[in-house]
């Protein structure tokens, strides 16, 4: 069953700016260790932080609380596998938010997907309630 549906999109000349403007202090309020190593690796930086930003935001609505309530951006991570694929890291209040979420005896499933082609990128997030016997 569907808990939550998110989605976002955002300029990436606003992230461009926004990392000349405040540079590591925004950098590291709003992403994770694995998501600078990732970003900082790209080509393209901007768009590579613009993208978790925008999947970032997708969750926080997906959950339902917006950035309120004890979740904060850094609380959600994106992560790659070996092959690109992202899927999405919670913790702290975010996790404990999807926690409250979640039926009785259901554990959540996390769908993302993210996008760029300048100057926006984008990210639609689809949390469902899996039951743990399937």
């Amino acid at each position: 069953m569907i808990i939550g549906i998110g989605n976002d999109l955002i300029n990436i000349e606003r992230i461009e700016k926004t990392l000349s403007r405040f540079g590591n202090r925004f950098i590291n309020r709003v992403f994770t260790e694995v998501e600078i190593l990732k970003s900082e690796k790209r080509f393209k930086r901007a768009a590579s932080y613009a993208k978790r930003f925008a999947a970032k935001e997708a969750v926080t609505k997906a959950l339902g609380t917006g950035l309120s309530n004890g979740v904060y951006l850094k609380d959600i991570g994106v992560v790659n596998n070996k092959y690109g694929k992202p899927s999405i890291n919670l913790t702290g209040g975010a996790k404990k938010r999807l926690k409250k979420l979640l039926p009785p005896k259901h554990k959540a499933k996390i769908n993302i997907t993210i996008t760029d082609d300048f100057p926006w990128a984008q990210a639609f997030i689809i949390i469902e309630a899996i039951n743990e016997n399937d």
